[in-house]
């Protein structure tokens, strides 16, 4: 028998009472709330410029990414926080998911981020994915609409069959500077299939020309950005969690930055937020961090400096965030 996603919540706990005590003391507080976030898909250009192939096998991750990302979530919970996953269903299709599994178990939320990495604001089908553009006949006939919805819903349902867990949380692949204020179609279609938040946005914020070193006028042009990425609720009430700058995509494919450059200038986003009693999202993919930061030095950085911050600042996931929204 098919279950759907509201029907599936209804015989599970609610996304809000699966929220750790400690997220939930954070999102009653005032502290900064810190996220660190790995979105489990392949990236082209990692991990050699000239690999180009996984735009069509989004979902076919290798065993460094998978390593990578069981690493991480083990070293966030060492911290006592969590970390967010979002990702694409075609994960599913592996015969081995065990590594996510331990994930699940750990206490971390693996949110939906659809089942080809499609493009939610698309227009046309032949701007969903590049899949779709290689073998149409996927749709089905459907139409974009249906093709979107039809996307996130059998995520939905890989990751109770193969998981036992609903998805926690919904955030679309690449991310919008308007997020999705002019799409309340997709809107719809979200809340319709039981969401209560979504990660869509991602602010605009200066870049620095290929491998040139982050001036301090560009580090302050992302710090700027930070405010701009604060979550809020869109008119039909669905909650918007923006990713922060700058995200390893930016950083290392289109800026092609060394690693020092990129662990500094997260450390003063991260310190900004704390200092500001702010949401700071860091957004990354253990198929572009794992191959440039494999000793995960970037990620144990934030993880110390919100242990140095004490109880000004807690890392938690993006659940946490839309729950303190809730509370107003």
């Amino acid at each position: 028998m098919k279950t759907s996603r509201r029907a599936f919540i209804g015989t599970t706990a609610s996304a809000a009472l699966a929220i750790s005590t400690e997220s939930m003391r954070a999102a009653d507080s005032d502290k900064a709330l810190i996220a660190i976030t790995l979105d489990l898909e392949m990236s082209r250009n990692f991990p050699t410029r000239d690999v180009m192939h996984w735009d069509y096998e989004k979902g076919n991750l290798d065993s460094q990414a998978k390593n990578y990302s069981l690493a991480a979530a083990r070293k966030v919970k060492e911290y006592g926080g969590k970390l967010h996953f979002f990702t694409v269903g075609r994960v599913f299709e592996q015969e081995d998911i065990s590594w996510l599994d331990k994930i699940a178990k750990m206490g971390h939320p693996i949110g939906n981020h659809t089942y080809d990495h499609v493009n939610v604001t698309a227009k046309k089908t032949s701007e969903l994915q590049f899949r779709f553009q290689r073998s149409p006949w996927l749709l089905r006939g459907m139409n974009v609409p249906e093709a979107i919805r039809d996307n996130i819903e059998i995520t939905d349902k890989a990751m109770q069959s193969r998981l036992g867990i609903q998805s926690n949380g919904f955030r679309t692949p690449g991310g919008f500077n308007g997020g999705l204020k002019q799409e309340p179609e997709v809107r719809k279609i979200l809340k319709e299939l039981g969401y209560q938040w979504v990660s869509s946005l991602y602010p605009a914020h200066p870049y620095t020309q290929p491998m040139e070193k982050p001036s301090n006028a560009i580090i302050d042009g992302i710090l700027a950005a930070i405010p701009a990425s604060q979550p809020f609720r869109y008119d039909d009430g669905l909650i918007e969690i923006p990713m922060s700058p700058i995200s390893d995509i930016g950083a290392f494919r289109t800026g092609q930055w060394r690693l020092e450059w990129f662990m500094e200038t997260i450390e003063k986003c991260v310190e900004s937020a704390i200092e500001n009693r702010q949401v700071y999202d860091f957004l990354a993919h253990p198929s572009c961090l794992g191959v440039v930061d494999p000793e995960m030095k970037t990620i144990s950085r934030i993880c110390e400096i919100v242990r140095k911050a004490s109880n000004r600042a807690a890392i938690v996931g993006l659940d946490a965030i839309a729950a303190r929204l809730n509370r107003g």
